[in-house]
């Protein structure tokens, strides 16, 4: 049981292996994930250790399978799932016909990629060749005429009709360039020539593929008329720099024609070459994909075997590999089971054996877990992992965490809405378990279902205590107030308190009593209730955490702790907000029981925090007339008792623990002296019986019932570091009992905000009583819902749990957690995998 308090208990672990049931033995070890193994090579760079070649070669094949999945996905192909059946890792000799077989694959693959993107050059080319052919028919239909246009343009060809007679016809280019070129391409032609080109040119509606990529691309036909063959060398030089495309195309209609045919029949012949390829890639990618995932999986057990194989280090013989590991030391018979089937797969005559050795060194923080409490540890890993053996707060915070949330999310409709949800996501976490790449916040909710369950419970529960529903309460047992006032005199004072008298039932059973809904001091009533509730509720988990630390004083045997710092921090706590705590309830009973509670004597119950500032102060307030100051007779001097015992804590606290570190250290000098060969172990500050705490040089802080090692350490640096402690420890317990009225600010706030809502949205759909308005109300409700999730549940949940968290993390956790140790994390094939997915 426990373990089931504080993190498991470890073993520092040496094993022998046998050099030809290395890998089989890391490999079980890798399928149990109990081993955390530790490198014994850290001086010996990465590249020269003794399994990088097969570490290599592993990387070789990952990539190999990361060539080939990047192909599958690009051509749409479903990978199988696996979760249910995952390979073991490879034997050696295995590997050798995967990756012959991955070689075989990539190379058609590469052979296959290649003479497609050929295939579809060639396809582009024939393509924007007919385009060419086709588009620029309009280009040729009448010589003279284009003549005409370009001597009458002023800048295009520069000649009329006799001059072109005499000198000959035009010479003309025709291809296809990219659309965004063209602007360009005009302009730099109109320069070179001086405006004696004419470009003629027609925008291409459907974009082509690019063969590489196949990205879209959209392109524009032109023909560019000139005379003379120095310009159309020119011209031939810009298209090259421009990246444009130049096609043969003949001047006459008929060879056009002609040519335009035998491109359409060029290219259904390439179309079903392509489509041929294309089937032959589909299967050869479907047929991979079935065993693909298994594949990489296999490769990457095989590599992280190697890897930590990397870590052991080879005795002087060479006949044996030496690994160091943590273990922890409920799961040795494990680890011994997992290296006897290791050594018995490869028939090794000589066994591999496991010794446990002695160590001063801190071990890892190891905290079991399962579904339902990887939640809550992950919440205070986050704070700062446990030191060794440290209480584990995770147990408590199962219980603490929802119900602080639920007080300041108290309602039972918000609460029900975080039940169905926590509810379909934990009914349906294996389905839900699958899904892969649901983004960062999905798995923040999924990892957290049971959180969000435990806290929607909770909420109903205390919203049930609040009788709030949607700000709407429930009158289940029947309202016990009554009115014992006339009619006549009621509707006279419209302003008249009534005395809160109960019928002869008794009180409301339980919760508030659904009167309060139309009490128009209903807000000065939760005002005071949901105010005390929340000190009540944070004074009792702060004494909690101060006595969690006695749970470490005791397991780490520093019983002189307990005497020097909880007695003092619980008196400290107990005598002053203990005692306010105390009078809350003193008053509701005195108030309620003990007296008629008549008229004459409602406003005599005195306020508990000017009672209690006057505690402090040592002041006295005039009570009113016909009313004591003091709720008992013995109540002055009692409270004067208590101010003067915790101001004694302090210099209690302050000097206790430098006090007894210098006695100590007198007595171990003293002891040095009688015995000159012998050696005292142990802590310095330690009294005579007790047992250091096994963190190595770092040790623990104080509040974690560790202390640090002052056997080194000047007195002058001691008494420093035991003020700030103390200071500390006095003023957070002030500002953190003030920071507890953050469950009635949020809680109030809550309530509030759900009243708005149903006040100014849905009470408007609900007063109307027209046909129109009852379709209306339909469009009231759904954004009367739409508030409702987005504000109360989404922001005003995530509002709520923050404030729980840092309730946890700095009011209850810095009592006794220490939180300086670091987590355990064993050499495990499941989490290599799932870390794999998740990135």
């Amino acid at each position: 049981m426990g373990d089931m308090f504080r993190s498991e208990q470890m073993a520092l672990c040496q094993m022998f292996i046998q050099p030809e049931a290395a890998y089989t033995s890391v490999s079980e070890l890798g399928e149990t994930g109990c081993v955390q193994f530790r490198d014994l090579n850290s001086n010996v760079n990465a590249f020269q250790r003794k399994f990088v070649t097969e570490v290599r070669r592993c990387d070789e094949l990952e990539r190999k399978i990361r060539y080939i999945e990047t192909e599958i996905k690009k051509d749409g192909i479903a990978l199988p799932d696996i979760q249910d059946d995952i390979p073991r890792a490879p034997n050696p000799r295995e590997i050798i016909d995967l990756e012959a077989h991955l070689e075989k694959t990539e190379t058609e693959m590469i052979e296959l990629a290649q003479n497609e993107v050929n295939m579809k050059s060639n396809y582009l080319e024939l393509t924007e060749l007919r385009k060419v052919l086709e588009n620029t028919q309009g280009f040729f239909s009448d010589q003279e005429v284009l003549n005409l246009d370009s001597s009458n343009r002023g800048g295009a060809a520069g000649v009329d009709e006799a001059t072109a007679q005499h000198r000959g016809r035009l010479g003309f280019v025709a291809g296809v360039i990219n659309r965004e070129r063209v602007f360009g391409f005009e302009r730099m032609l109109w320069r070179i020539s001086r405006g004696n080109v004419f470009l003629k040119r027609s925008d291409l509606d459907d974009p082509l593929n690019d063969p590489a990529t196949g990205h879209p691309i959209y392109k524009t036909v032109f023909v560019a008329f000139f005379q003379g063959e120095q310009l159309k060398n020119r011209i031939k030089k810009v298209c090259t720099g421009f990246h444009a495309s130049l096609y043969p195309c003949p001047s006459s209609h008929n060879e056009r024609e002609e040519m335009v045919t035998n491109v359409r029949t060029r290219l259904e012949d390439l179309k079903l070459v392509l489509s041929q390829t294309e089937d032959h890639r589909s299967r050869v990618l479907a047929t991979v994909s079935k065993n693909l995932p298994s594949w990489s999986i296999m490769v990457k057990k095989m590599k992280a075997i190697y890897h930590t194989l990397n870590l052991f280090n080879m005795d002087v013989t060479k006949k044996c590999l030496i690994g160091e590991c943590w273990v922890p030391t409920k799961d040795l018979p494990i680890v011994q089971k997992a290296l006897s089937d290791g050594s018995a797969a490869v028939g090794s005559t000589i066994p591999s054996f496991l010794n446990v050795i002695d160590t001063n060194e801190q071990p890892p923080t190891f905290n079991r877990t399962n579904k339902f409490t990887r939640g809550f540890q992950n919440l205070i890993d986050a704070y700062g992992i446990a030191s060794y053996r440290e209480c584990n707060p995770a147990l408590y915070t199962c219980i603490t965490f929802p119900f602080l949330f639920a007080i300041m999310f108290g309602d039972m409709g918000h609460g029900l809405i975080l039940v169905l949800f926590g509810a379909w996501m934990v009914l349906s976490e294996k389905k839900l378990a699958r899904i892969r790449n649901g983004g960062e916040i999905w798995n923040i909710f999924f990892g957290g279902r049971y959180i969000i369950l435990l806290m929607g419970l909770f909420s109903c529960y205390t919203g049930f205590i609040y009788n709030d529903v949607f700000s709407k309460s429930m009158n289940i047992f029947g309202s016990r107030w009554v009115n014992n006032y006339n009619t006549s005199t009621v509707l006279s004072n419209p302003s008249l308190q009534f005395p809160p008298r109960t019928s002869s039932k008794g009180i409301y059973p339980l919760g508030l009593d659904p009167i309060w809904q139309m009490a128009d001091n209903k807000i000065i009533f939760l005002n005071s209730f949901k105010m005390k509730l929340s000190i009540i509720i944070g004074v009792l988990h702060m004494v909690f955490g101060v006595c969690m630390s006695v749970c470490n004083f005791v397991h780490f045997k520093r019983y002189s702790s307990i005497f020097l710092e909880f007695v003092p921090q619980i008196l400290f706590l107990l005598l002053l907000f203990g005692y306010m705590v105390f009078m809350m309830f003193f008053k509701w009973i005195k108030y309620t029981t003990f007296t008629d509670f008549q008229e004459e004597t409602a406003g005599c119950a005195p306020s508990v925090l000017i009672m209690f500032i006057n505690m402090m102060l040592f002041k006295n307030t005039p009570p009113p007339a016909g009313c004591k100051e003091f709720m008992f007779e013995a109540q002055p001097g009692l409270q004067k008792v208590f101010v003067i015992i915790g101001l004694i804590c302090i210099p209690w606290m302050l000097l206790g623990k430098p006090l007894y570190i210098k006695f100590t250290r007198k007595n171990t000098a003293h002891f040095q002296q009688i015995k000159h060969n012998g050696e005292l172990t142990g802590n310095m500050e330690l009294a005579e019986g007790e047992t250091p705490l096994p963190t190595g040089s770092s040790g623990h802080d104080e509040s974690a019932g560790g202390g640090h090692s002052h056997d080194d350490e000047p007195m002058s640096e001691i008494y420093i570091h035991q003020a700030i402690h103390t200071i500390e420890y006095v003023l957070s317990t002030i500002s953190h009992t003030a920071s507890y009225l953050r469950l009635w600010a949020l809680s109030l706030a809550h309530a509030q905000l759900s009243e708005v809502l149903w006040s100014m949205v849905l009470s408007l759909g609900l007063k109307t009583t027209t046909f129109t308005g009852s379709i209306g109300l339909f469009v009231i409700f759904g954004a009367w819902a739409m508030f409702t999730l987005a504000i109360l549940v989404m922001m005003e949940g995530l509002s709520a749990f923050l404030h729980t968290l840092r309730l946890h993390w700095v009011e209850f956790m810095s009592k006794f957690y220490e939180g300086l140790g670091f987590a355990f994390q064993p050499f495990s094939f499941k989490a290599i995998v799932d870390g794999e997915e998740e990135e």
